[in-house]
């Protein structure tokens, strides 16, 4: 996907506020015995079409306003995704200006889970 300079913009400067982690690091966390909850951050559709087995889907247009009611524990670990790493890097910035202190990108996204050997609906 081609996306627009000031969106690339956007996500360079929400990348510098953040921690990321690839599908490497998410499974090593598995393993390690954490349990994050993983958040799908894409459309309605994009999750209908497939996720990975377990995640909630808080889409990035909803999550800002209903992640307090599901979430109150500003220390919930969190993992992130979204198609390649791009809105879930700017929902992680604004989960942070919420007050949220261990929210994770997940680089690569969609498209890095859907290889990686977890389990998929």
């Amino acid at each position: 996907m081609v996306h627009s300079p000031g969106f690339l913009k956007l996500v360079e400067a929400a990348k510098a506020n953040i921690k990321e982690t690839d599908v490497a690091g998410y499974k090593a966390m598995l393993e390690r015995g954490e349990k994050p909850v993983l958040v799908d951050t894409r459309e309605d559709n994009e999750f209908a079409a497939g996720h990975v087995k377990g995640a909630v889907h808080l889409s990035r247009g909803i999550i800002e306003r209903d992640i307090e009611l599901k979430y109150p524990d500003k220390a919930t670990p969190f993992v992130l995704y979204c198609g390649g790493g791009f809105r879930s890097a700017l929902v992680t910035e604004s989960l942070g200006k919420m007050g949220y202190t261990n929210a994770i990108s997940l680089d690569g996204g969609w498209r890095a889970l859907k290889e990686s050997g977890l389990e998929l609906e």
